[in-house]
């Protein structure tokens, strides 16, 4: 037979169990404004919103519309940087009465090795733009330039910081599925399509639809 723990080992284990369910408990989990019908969601970021790798009616912004029965405009340009981006935001913002932005941009910062605190910067901007207009914002996270790399630490932490709904998984896991891929960093109409399919499960999850 094994021995058993002291029984005060026991009741320390027990109590750091009841604490940590407890924290878990009480961490607020955000919430979205729904979206109404004939409402409009922004999707916002750079190629994997356009939809490189697949045609614009298969784009995950397209298939999310189809989802949700709401008008998506994705507002996605291949190539573009952060700071391209949060030169461009206000605009799109502006022309679009929108109910919620779809934040999905940094891959380019990544890719070209440009400095992550200045992307952090950027990407804050363009939360605070949102939020300065009462937009509801999801963050979706980007995978750091490495091997079976996980979503880069910063959008975790602007996550937290500006109490987002976060998805950090969906295109980190697409990226390592070749199934899903057009080319090295772009994904084809499956993955578009599961992409899509992800984020309808994270706003239907959190309210917005």
């Amino acid at each position: 037979m094994q021995p058993r723990a002291p029984l005060g080992k026991q009741l320390l284990s027990l109590i750091s169990l009841a604490a940590t369910l407890l924290l878990l408990a009480c961490t607020p989990t955000p919430k979205l404004e729904p979206v109404p019908h004939g409402g409009t969601i922004i999707a916002f970021g750079d190629s994997l919103t356009a939809g490189v790798g697949t045609a614009p009616a298969k784009s995950y912004p397209s298939v999310l519309a189809q989802l949700s029965n709401r008008r998506v405009v994705n507002a996605g340009v291949s190539g573009e940087t952060t700071s391209q981006g949060l030169g461009r935001l206000s605009t799109v913002l502006n022309d679009n009465a929108a109910d919620l932005l779809i934040l999905i941009e940094g891959g380019n910062d990544i890719l070209r090795n440009q400095n992550l605190t200045q992307t952090k910067r950027n990407l804050a901007q363009m939360i605070e733009l949102a939020q300065n207009q009462r937009l509801s914002v999801v963050l979706v996270g980007v995978p750091e330039k490495k091997l079976f790399s996980k979503t880069a630490p910063l959008y975790k932490e602007l996550a937290e910081e500006y109490g987002l709904v976060f998805e950090g998984e969906i295109i980190g896991d697409l990226i390592r599925q070749s199934k899903y891929k057009s080319d090295s960093v772009h994904f084809n109409s499956e993955g578009y399509r599961v992409m899509a399919e992800e984020i309808y499960e994270l706003l239907e999850g959190h309210g917005a639809l």
